[in-house]
């Protein structure tokens, strides 16, 4: 099972549609500084359930919905779609496909589908780990964490793999 697409839309900096397709191959995601890439990383987190705003890098849940700018006006929903190909039959799903998606609007109100069917976050953790697809099997490291990981104590770099 792999990420084949992204699908963001209203996710901070991402005000119109934006479709990411990865192949097998894809191991990196490079860009100039302002272009988005952290953005990219924090919305695949936040799709697979993330739930803290600190992770986020954001203070409150509309910190990730696009607030506006001189030439588009703010938005009101957000909505970040994973699609897995699952041809492999890893997922605990006997889908080829799999899509997971949530959205949330301005009042931190979220909802999570699972190939299109309203689900409870509980529901994607567990597809996730019945797949070998949580959180012990992936890891998302931006650029923010390294310098926090080099720099921090001992016991704070113990917390944070622990974590």
């Amino acid at each position: 099972m792999h990420l084949t697409r992204l699908d963001i839309i209203g996710f901070k900096s991402f005000a119109d549609k934006t479709v990411l397709a990865f192949d097998k191959n894809i191991t990196a995601i490079v860009g100039p500084n302002g272009s988005g890439k952290s953005n990219i990383a924090d919305s695949l987190r936040w799709v697979l359930g993330e739930q803290s705003m600190k992770n986020l890098r954001g203070k409150k849940a509309e910190d990730i919905i696009f607030n506006g700018s001189k030439n588009k006006r703010r938005l009101g929903l957000v909505r970040v779609e994973i699609t897995l190909d699952n041809t492999d039959g890893r997922g605990a799903l006997e889908y080829p496909e799999i899509v997971i998606s949530r959205e949330m609007d301005r009042t931190g109100e979220s909802t999570y589908r699972l190939n299109g069917h309203t689900v409870n976050l509980s529901d994607i953790v567990m597809f996730l780990a019945k797949s070998h697809f949580g959180q012990k099997s992936y890891a998302i490291i931006g650029q923010g964490m390294i310098d926090r990981i080099v720099n921090a104590t001992p016991e704070s770099r113990k917390d944070f793999f622990d974590e």
